[in-house]
Formats: C-alpha cells, sequence, structure tokens
C-alpha cells in the first residue's frame, strides 16, 4: 500500500483531493451565479440567490467532508460516498442533454472518488481492522 507521510492511504488523498476540486468548483459557480443575479436583469431574484447560495454551502460542505478525509476521519466516508452516488444520475442526465463538458467529467470524478473511498486501503483507515 502506497501512503502518504502522514499514515494517510493514497487513495484517500485522491478521494480528499477530488471532493476538494468539486467543492471547489461548487463554491465558485455558485458565486458566479450570485454575482450575475445580482448585476443582471435575473427574471427571479429570489430563485437566482436561492441557487447561488446552495451551490456555495454545498461546495462549502464538500470541501468540509474533504477536510475530513484528508484527516482520516470516520465521519467523512458516509457524506462523501453519497454525495457521490447522487452525483452519477447528474451526471449521466448531463450526458444525455448532450452536455458532455460537464457530464463526462462529472463522470469520471464520481467514479474516481467512489473507487478510492471504497478501496481496502481506505476502508481500513476509516473503519479500522475489521471494517466495523
Amino acid at each position: 500500500m502506497i501512503s502518504s507521510s502522514a499514515g494517510r492511504p493514497a487513495t484517500l488523498t485522491v478521494a480528499a483531493a477530488v471532493l476538494a476540486a468539486e467543492g471547489l468548483l461548487a463554491v465558485v459557480m455558485g458565486g458566479y451565479v450570485g454575482v450575475e443575479t445580482l448585476i443582471g436583469k435575473p427574471t427571479d431574484l429570489v430563485t437566482g440567490l436561492a441557487v447561488a447560495g446552495f451551490g456555495v454551502l454545498g461546495g462549502a460542505a464538500l470541501i468540509w467532508v474533504a477536510w475530513g478525509l484528508w484527516h482520516v476521519l470516520r465521519w467523512s466516508r458516509g457524506p462523501a460516498v453519497v454525495t457521490q452516488i447522487f452525483a452519477l444520475p447528474v451526471a449521466i442526465t448531463l450526458i444525455q442533454s448532450a452536455q458532455y463538458g460537464f457530464g463526462v467529467p462529472l463522470v469520471v470524478a464520481a467514479v474516481v472518488a467512489l473507487v478510492a473511498m471504497l478501496a481496502p486501503a481506505s476502508t481500513h483507515a476509516l473503519m479500522g481492522e475489521d471494517g466495523s
């Protein structure tokens, strides 16, 4: 098993990096939507701001979960796995609607994160010797 200098398996490093990147992108996109909503002429100001807030808060939550994976904290595995499972149907919908530039990277990121988090080294690090 390849591991980092902090005793963290490389698989958790990969998973944390993917989640942090997803979170950062969500924060940036949420901020962009918020700014565009405020300086543009939105048809529905409240909805635009709600979408922006959801993006920023959701991205911040992903970054927090990535921090938990980075520090090998047991609680972080559940939200990280659930987030990636929910990302897959979103990505497939994007691909089916010919949004390949968004859908394909999201599928790749979700699959890489899931494989990394469910790898035996990650499971052992997060859940202990017996996996419970």
